[in-house]
C-alpha cells in the first residue's frame, strides 16, 4: 500500500510538472508571435488611466507594437503615453475605423472594454483576444441585494487576466498619466497667492450622485482654511461660482471648466493633498502617487476602483457613509438620488475628513 502512494504521488508530481512546463512552452511561443497588439478601451477617463499598468507590461515585457482603439475625446491621454506606438480612435461609429484596423493585421486584441462594441471589432479582426472578468453579475446582487460575492480584487490586477496567458505581469509601479510640456500650468502665474502647497478639489463627476454637493463641498474648504484649487470640466463651472460664493475661505481658484483635462492634471501633481469624487481626476492623482481623500456616494470601493497604489504605503482615506441599506445604488450613478434623501453625500462626516485632510498634509 505504501508503494502504490508512492508511485501515485510520483504521478502527479510529474503531470503537474509536464502541465506547468506546457503552460510555459505555450507563453514563450506565444510571446514570439505577438509583435503587435491592439488593445481596446473606449471610455472615460479614470477607466482608461486605469489600463495604463497593462498598457506599460505588454510594451516592456513583450516588446511589441502597441496599438489603442478609444473614443476620439479620450485619444490624447494615450497619444502622450511614450508606450503606445499608435493610436486608433472614433467619433460616432466604429465602422470608421474598421479599414484601418484591419490593414494592421494585428496578432492580438486585448479587450480590456469587454461590451458588446469591443466584441464586435474582435470577431471583425478575427483575431486572437482575450478579456477580463468584469463581474457584473455580482456587482448587480450587491446592488440590488446587497449581497458581496465581489472578490476584492482591484479593476487593475482583473485587467491582467487578459495578459496572463501569455507570461505578462504587473510590476506594481501604479498608473501612469503623461503631461505634454505645453499644458503645464504654475498656479502662481494665476494666482500669486498660490505661492506655497494648496489643495486640489476635483469637484465634478459623470453623475449627480457621485458627486459632493456644492454646500457641502463650501463647508469643507472653509473648515480646512487652505489654498484650494477647484478642478472640473465646463459643466462644473457654475458649481465652482456657487463653492466660491459659500464658503468663508478666501484664498480659492475656481479653474473648474477654464483648463485642459491635461492642465487639471498639472495642478493635481503640484497640490499638496487632493480631495475628488470618484471620478477621472482622482485616478490621475493616483497615478501621480499623491495623498488622496476620495468621496464615495452611491458607488462603493468593493467595486474594486479605489485609488490605486501598489507599493506605495497609505496614501489614500475614503470617506463614505457606514450603514446606509441603499448603498450601492448603482455601478454607475444617476441623475439624483432614488430615494430622494442623498445620505450617501450629505452625511458624509466632516469632521473626519478635516482631520484626515490636515494630517495628510502635515506627513
Amino acid at each position: 500500500m505504501p508503494f502504490r502512494s508512492k508511485r501515485f504521488g510520483c504521478r502527479w508530481v510529474l503531470k503537474n510538472f509536464v502541465s506547468s512546463l506546457s503552460g510555459c512552452l505555450l507563453a514563450l511561443h506565444q510571446t514570439f508571435l505577438l509583435k503587435k497588439i491592439l488593445l481596446i478601451r473606449f471610455s472615460s477617463i479614470g477607466d482608461i488611466v486605469l489600463t495604463t499598468p497593462v498598457v506599460r507590461a505588454l510594451k516592456k515585457q513583450l516588446d511589441c507594437q502597441l496599438h489603442v482603439l478609444t473614443k476620439k475625446q479620450y485619444a490624447g491621454i494615450y497619444q502622450h503615453n511614450p508606450h503606445v506606438d499608435k493610436v486608433h480612435y472614433f467619433e460616432k461609429e466604429l465602422s470608421e475605423v474598421y479599414p484601418d484596423l484591419k490593414k494592421q493585421q494585428f496578432d492580438f486584441v486585448v479587450d480590456l472594454q469587454k461590451n458588446l462594441r469591443s466584441l464586435k471589432v474582435r470577431r471583425a479582426l478575427k483575431q486572437p483576444s482575450a478579456s477580463f472578468p468584469k463581474l457584473n453579475k455580482q456587482k448587480w446582487l450587491l446592488v440590488n441585494f446587497k449581497i458581496n460575492k465581489l472578490p476584492g480584487v482591484h479593476i487593475v490586477d482583473r485587467y491582467f487576466e487578459a495578459v496572463k496567458s501569455f507570461g505578462v505581469t504587473n510590476d506594481n509601479k501604479g498608473l501612469d498619466y503623461f503631461i505634454p510640456d505645453e499644458a503645464h500650468v504654475n498656479p502662481y502665474e494665476i494666482d500669486p497667492r498660490f505661492d506655497k502647497e494648496f489643495i486640489a478639489f476635483a469637484i465634478g463627476g459623470q453623475h449627480f450622485t457621485k458627486m459632493m454637493p456644492a454646500g457641502k463641498v463650501a463647508s469643507l474648504v472653509s473648515r480646512i482654511n487652505f489654498p484650494v484649487v477647484l478642478l472640473g470640466g465646463k459643466e462644473d463651472a457654475e458649481k465652482g461660482v456657487e463653492i466660491k460664493k459659500l464658503s468663508h475661505n478666501a484664498i480659492i481658484l475656481n479653474a473648474a471648466g477654464k483648463l485642459s483635462l491635461d492642465q487639471s492634471a498639472s495642478m493635481i501633481r503640484q497640490a499638496a493633498v487632493v480631495l475628488t469624487n470618484d471620478t477621472g481626476l482622482m485616478h490621475i492623482a493616483a497615478a501621480f502617487h499623491k495623498k488622496i481623500v476620495s468621496f464615495w456616494g452611491n458607488t462603493v470601493p468593493a467595486f474594486g476602483m479605489s485609488p490605486y497604489f501598489p507599493g506605495f504605503g497609505e496614501r489614500s482615506h475614503i470617506s463614505e457613509v457606514p450603514g446606509l441599506r441603499c448603498r450601492p445604488c448603482s455601478k454607475l450613478g444617476y441623475k439624483k438620488c432614488p430615494k430622494k434623501h442623498f445620505k450617501c453625500m450629505t452625511e458624509q462626516d466632516e469632521d473626519l475628513i478635516v482631520q484626515k485632510t490636515l494630517a495628510l498634509i502635515g506627513e
